[in-house]
C-alpha cells in the first residue's frame, strides 16, 4: 500500500532514490500526520539524551587495518542459534499503523524478506498473531509487566503459542517520561486505531488523555522488581532480554534473573533525559555479559559504520526504531526494506573499509 499522501508509483521513484535513511526521514515528515510525527520523533524534557545518542556514535574513530584480502566477507551472525545476515533487527516501536496503515505487518514483511529479526512492540496497533502470519522470519515481542501479572502471563503464552522466538521485557519504564511535544499536542492514540494486544475484557483501554502518560498508564507498574523478571522468564521456555539497561550491575542482575540476553537502552532517548547515551555505556555493559548472555544495542545508530563501532564495543547486534518507522512512513513495506537494505550494505561497505572479514575480525579491531 502507497503512503497516504502520496500515489503508490511516486512513492517507488522516492524510496528508490533516497541514498540515506537521513532522504527517508525527509519523505517520511511530508507523509506522516504531524501529532504522530511529533510522537515518534520527540525526546524527554529537554532532548538532551536524545541528541547525545546520535552524537556519541561519532566520537569513536574506527581504527582501520589496510593491506587486508577482504573480497570475501560477510557480516552472518547467529543470534539465540539463528543465523541472520547482518547484525541488525527491528527494535521495538509502538503504534506502527499511525505511520502507515498496513504497520506492523509492512514491518514484519519487510524484516521477513531481510531475514532479519523484527521485536514488535506490545503498543502494536496490530494483533501479534496477524504480524506473525505476516512472515516466517524471526519475529519477537517486547513487554511491560503491568499491574495485572496474570494478564502479562496470558500475553506471554499467546505470543509463544503464536510462535514468537524471544522476549524482551522493559526494564526502564516504571513510569512514563514526559514528552513536550505529546503534552502540548494532547496526544493520544488515533480514532480508529487501538493498542489490541493489551485489551480485555473488562480491563481500561486509555485511548484518551494528555500525553504517554496520560493515555497508556494503565499498560506499565511502578512496583516492578528483578523477582518479576525472574517470574516472567520461568513463563516461557524461549530466550529473555532484559531492555532498558544503562550499568553493569543491572546487566549483572537480569542475567541473575534469568535473562539470556541484555539490551543496552535508554527507551530512545524517552524517558530519563539526562540518562547516558547508549554507546558510552555499552562497553561496560558487554563486558559484564561476555560469555554469559547476547548484548543488543539501540540508540541513535543512523550509518553502518555505527554497527561496526557497535560490535567493536562488544554488542551482538544493532536495533534500529525510529529509521524503521521512516520507511515506514515514506513507502511502507518498500520504505523499510530500503532502510534495512540500506544499513546493511553500509556496514558491509565499512566491513572492507576497516580492514575486516566478519564479525569475530571487528571485534579484535
Amino acid at each position: 500500500m502507497a503512503s497516504p499522501r502520496f500515489p503508490g508509483a511516486d512513492i517507488a521513484a522516492r524510496v528508490a532514490a533516497c541514498v540515506s535513511l537521513a532522504d527517508l526521514r525527509s519523505l517520511a515528515e511530508q507523509a506522516i500526520e504531524r501529532t504522530a510525527w511529533d510522537y515518534y520523533r520527540s525526546g524527554a524534557w529537554d532532548e538532551a539524551t536524545l541528541a547525545a545518542n546520535e552524537e556519541r556514535w561519532r566520537r569513536f574513530e574506527i581504527h582501520y587495518r589496510g593491506m587486508v584480502d577482504v573480497s570475501q566477507r560477510s557480516g552472518r551472525t547467529v543470534l539465540f542459534g539463528r543465523e541472520i545476515p547482518c547484525p541488525l533487527l527491528a527494535a521495538p516501536t509502538a503504534m506502527q499503523r499511525m505511520a502507515h496503515p498496513d504497520g506492523e505487518c509492512a514491518t514484519a514483511r519487510a524484516c521477513g524478506a531481510a531475514g532479519l529479526p523484527m521485536c514488535l512492540s506490545s503498543l502494536s496497533t496490530t494483533a501479534l498473531e496477524e504480524v506473525r502470519a505476516a512472515t516466517d522470519g524471526p519475529l519477537w515481542m517486547q513487554v511491560y509487566i503491568s499491574k495485572d501479572r496474570g494478564f502479562t502471563r496470558s500475553l506471554i503464552e499467546r505470543a509463544d503459542a503464536a510462535g514468537v522466538e524471544a522476549f524482551a521485557v522493559t526494564c526502564d519504564t516504571p513510569v512514563w517520561g514526559v514528552r513536550d511535544r505529546d503534552m502540548r499536542n494532547g496526544f493520544r492514540v488515533p480514532d480508529g486505531l487501538r493498542i489490541v494486544n493489551l485489551e480485555r475484557p473488562g480491563g481500561p483501554t486509555g485511548h484518551a488523555g494528555v500525553g504517554i502518560g496520560g493515555a497508556l498508564s494503565w499498560t506499565i507498574d511502578d512496583t516492578l522488581t528483578w523477582r518479576d523478571v525472574e517470574a516472567l522468564a520461568g513463563w516461557t521456555k524461549r530466550p529473555v532480554l532484559v531492555k532498558g539497561i544503562c550499568r553493569p550491575d543491572d546487566a549483572r542482575a537480569a542475567i541473575g534473573s534469568g535473562a539470556r540476553g541484555v539490551w543496552i537502552s535508554n527507551h530512545g532517548g524517552r524517558q530519563l533525559d539526562g540518562a547516558p547515551a547508549t554507546a558510552d555505556v555499552l562497553g561496560a555493559c558487554a563486558a559484564e555479559a561476555r560469555g554469559r548472555a547476547a548484548v543488543v544495542v539501540d540508540g541513535g545508530v543512523r550509518r553502518g559504520t555505527d554497527i561496526v563501532r557497535a560490535l567493536a564495543l562488544g554488542a551482538d547486534a544493532v536495533a534500529v526504531g525510529r529509521p524503521i518507522l521512516w520507511g515506514l512512513g515514506a513507502g511502507g513495506e518498500l520504505g523499510v526494506r530500503r532502510a534495512l537494505d540500506m544499513l546493511r550494505t553500509e556496514f558491509e561497505l565499512a566491513l572492507a573499509l576497516a580492514g575486516v572479514r566478519n564479525c569475530d575480525e571487528i571485534r579484535a579491531l
